[in-house]
C-alpha cells in the first residue's frame, strides 16, 4: 500500500490551509497513495492572538474543515487523517485528529488525551483532554492506529494499539522546537515503531515554533522516507504488509512478552 505524510505550514488563514491540504491531497491520490496523514493544525494554527477567539473562530471554521476532508476524501479516492480544533461547547476546544474514507464517511475522530503541558508550554490551557483510547482504522486490509504528537512520549498507549492488532501508527505532529528536541523527535518515533513492530507514519508541520521532520519507519526502525525540518514537502513510501510479517517473525516481541496489561477500551 503506497502511502503519503504532508509536512505543511499551516498558518492563522484557514482558506490558505484548506488550500494546501486540498493540494496535497491531490498530489498523493496522483501518486497511487491510499492514504495521506496531515500534521495536528493542519486546520489552524493554535496562535496567541486567536486563541481568545476560538469560540467564535472554530463554531465556523470546523463544520468547513469537516466537509472539506470529506469532500477531498471521496473526490480522490483517498482516505485522509488530518488535525484541527474542535468546539465542544466550552472555551477550550478538542484537538482532534479526523479520519474519512474515500467513500467521504467518517471512520474515527480522536480527541488528543495528552495535551503537552512540558517545556515551559501549557496546552491544557486552551484544550479540553480527550479520555478515550486513540482509535484504529482500517485501510486496505491493514489497521492503523492514530496518534497526536506528544502521545509519542507515552509508550503504553503505543503498547494498547498493539494489544488491538495494529500494523502502521500514525503520528500527526506540531513538534516545538528546542535544545535536544529534535534528537527526542528521532529517537521517540523509532522506539515506538520497533517496540511495537509496526509501520510508523510521523507527519509534522513546520514553522518559526516546530520542525517538521516528517517521517515514515519501517517495523524495524529503519527510516524509508524523510524531510527537513524547514520545508514543506509531500513523502511517498509503500507500506508493505510482507515486511510487516518478516520483521514480526524475526522480533517477535509482541508474542515474547511476559507482563501483559488490560486496557479499557472504549
Amino acid at each position: 500500500m503506497k502511502v503519503a505524510v504532508a509536512q505543511t505550514s499551516p498558518g492563522i488563514d484557514p482558506a490558505a490551509n484548506f488550500e494546501t491540504i486540498s493540494t496535497y491531497t491531490a498530489q498523493a491520490a496522483a501518486a497511487g497513495a491510499r492514504v495521506i496523514v496531515f500534521p495536528e493544525e493542519a486546520m489552524l494554527l493554535a496562535d496567541d492572538a486567536i486563541k481568545p477567539r476560538f469560540p467564535e473562530l472554530l463554531a465556523e471554521i470546523w463544520p468547513k474543515f469537516e466537509v472539506l476532508l470529506r469532500e477531498l476524501a471521496q473526490q480522490h479516492r483517498i482516505t485522509v487523517i488530518a488535525g484541527g480544533y474542535e468546539p465542544n461547547g466550552s472555551d477550550l476546544p478538542f484537538n482532534t485528529l479526523l479520519a474519512v474514507s474515500p467513500g467521504g464517511v467518517e471512520l474515527a475522530r480522536y480527541h488528543k488525551v495528552h495535551t503537552y503541558d512540558a517545556f515551559a508550554y501549557r496546552e491544557s490551557a486552551y484544550v479540553t483532554r480527550g479520555s478515550l483510547l486513540p482509535p484504529i482504522i482500517e485501510v486496505d486490509g491493514l489497521r492503523v492506529g492514530i496518534a497526536n504528537c506528544y502521545d509519542v512520549r507515552f509508550p503504553e498507549l503505543f503498547r494498547s494499539f498493539s494489544d488491538r492488532g495494529v500494523d502502521v501508527i500514525s503520528l500527526s505532529a506540531a513538534w516545538v522546537s528546542g535544545k535536544g528536541k529534535e534528537a527526542h523527535w528521532s529517537v521517540l518515533t523509532q522506539a515506538r515503531a520497533i517496540e511495537n513492530v509496526s509501520w510508523f507514519l510521523a507527519a509534522g508541520t513546520v514553522g518559526e515554533d516546530s520542525v517538521g521532520l516528517s517521517r515514515v519507519i519501517d517495523p524495524l526502525g529503519v527510516v524509508v522516507a524523510e524531510s527537513n525540518a524547514h520545508d514543506e514537502a509531500l513523502l511517498l513510501a509503500e507500506v508493505d504488509a510482507l515486511r510487516l510479517a518478516r520483521a514480526r517473525q524475526m522480533l517477535p516481541a509482541l508474542d515474547n512478552r511476559r507482563i501483559v496489561l488490560e486496557y479499557a477500551i472504549n
